[in-house]
C-alpha cells in the first residue's frame, strides 16, 4: 500500500483522497494553515492527519497537489523547499506554461513529476470523475494504480508534461464561459420577460456544440454577419444593466474570420488557424 499526501482538502481533493482510500492506501494532510472547512472535509474522507509540511512529506512516496490555481506555484515551492524526492502530481487548473516552471521547481528539490487535470464532479456515489495524466509512463503507471477500480478513472495522455493541463485548460475554457454565457442570457430574458421562451429555445438546442469541430467553418463563414450582432447583444446586456464584456469580446473574436467570408471551402484545421494572432 502507498502513502500519499493531499495539498490540499478542497471538495474536488477531500473527494478523490477518499476514492484512494477506497483502495486500502493511507492519505495525509496538514491542518497547519488551513481552515475549519479543510478540516471539516478531510475528517469526512477519513485522512490522517500530521504536524506539517516535511514530516508529511517524509512519510509519503507520492504527494497530490490540489489547490487553487492561484496557490499552484507557491505550494510546489513549500514541497521542493522541503526537499521532497518522492512523485509529485500536479493536478490543479493551470496552464502548460505554468506546469513547466512547476516542474522545474519541483524537480530542483529531488521531487519526480506528473501532470494531471481532474474533469468532472468530485467523485462519489454514481459520479465518476476523470484524472488525466501526462509524464514519464512509470509514474504515470504508478498514479493509476491509486485510484484502479475506484470513481476516479485514470486516464493516461502520453509523456509530454503540459498536455494534461492543456486539456483542462480546452475543456474548461468551453465549459466555464458557457456557464457564464447562461447567466448572461438568462438575465437578459428575466429583464424582458422573455424566460419561458428561451427555455423552450434551450431544449430545441443541440447537444454537440463542443463534439461537432465540422460546423466550425459554417461559423467562420457567417462570422462577417455574427461579430454585429454580438455587438448589438453587448448593447442590450449593457442596457439591462448586466456585463457587455464577454459579447464585445466574442465580437472581437470573429473578426479574426473577417477573410473567411462566405467561404465553403475551408477545413477546420484552416478556420482554426484563422484564430491565431500569427494568422489573423
Amino acid at each position: 500500500m502507498t502513502t500519499v499526501g493531499l495539498l490540499h482538502p478542497g471538495e474536488m481533493g477531500a473527494a478523490v483522497a477518499a476514492q484512494i482510500r477506497r483502495n486500502g492506501h493511507t492519505v495525509l494532510w496538514c491542518p497547519r494553515g488551513r481552515g475549519p472547512e479543510s478540516r471539516r472535509r478531510a475528517d469526512a474522507a477519513g485522512l490522517g492527519q500530521v504536524a506539517d509540511l516535511p514530516s508529511m512529506l517524509a512519510r509519503c512516496s507520492v504527494v497530490l497537489s490540489i489547490c487553487p490555481p492561484a496557490a499552484a506555484e507557491e505550494v510546489a515551492g513549500q514541497v521542493a523547499d522541503a526537499g521532497y524526492r518522492g512523485v509529485f502530481v500536479e493536478a490543479n487548473a493551470v496552464s502548460p506554461a505554468l506546469v513547466e516552471r512547476i516542474v522545474g521547481i519541483v524537480r530542483a528539490g529531488g521531487a519526480l513529476p506528473v501532470d494531471g487535470s481532474i474533469i468532472g464532479a468530485p467523485p462519489g456515489g454514481q459520479r465518476v470523475t476523470r484524472l488525466y495524466l501526462a509524464g514519464e509512463p512509470l509514474l504515470v503507471r504508478r498514479v493509476t494504480r491509486l485510484v484502479a477500480g475506484t470513481n476516479v478513472e485514470a486516464m493516461a495522455l502520453g509523456a509530454d508534461l503540459g498536455s494534461a493541463s492543456a486539456l483542462k485548460m480546452a475543456f474548461a475554457s468551453f465549459q466555464k464561459a458557457s456557464r457564464v454565457l447562461a447567466a448572461l442570457a438568462h438575465g437578459l430574458a428575466d429583464t424582458y420577460g422573455v424566460t419561458d421562451a428561451l427555455l423552450a429555445e434551450a431544449d430545441r438546442m443541440p447537444s454537440t456544440i463542443l463534439s461537432d469541430r465540422d460546423y466550425l467553418p459554417s461559423v467562420a463563414r457567417r462570422a462577417w454577419r455574427w461579430a454585429p450582432e454580438m455587438r448589438e447583444i453587448a448593447r442590450t446586456l449593457d442596457d439591462a444593466d448586466l456585463p457587455p464584456d464577454v459579447a464585445n469580446a466574442v465580437a472581437g473574436v470573429l473578426t479574426r474570420w473577417a477573410g473567411d467570408r462566405d467561404r465553403t471551402d475551408l477545413p477546420t484545421a484552416t478556420v482554426l488557424a484563422h484564430l491565431r494572432r500569427t494568422t489573423a
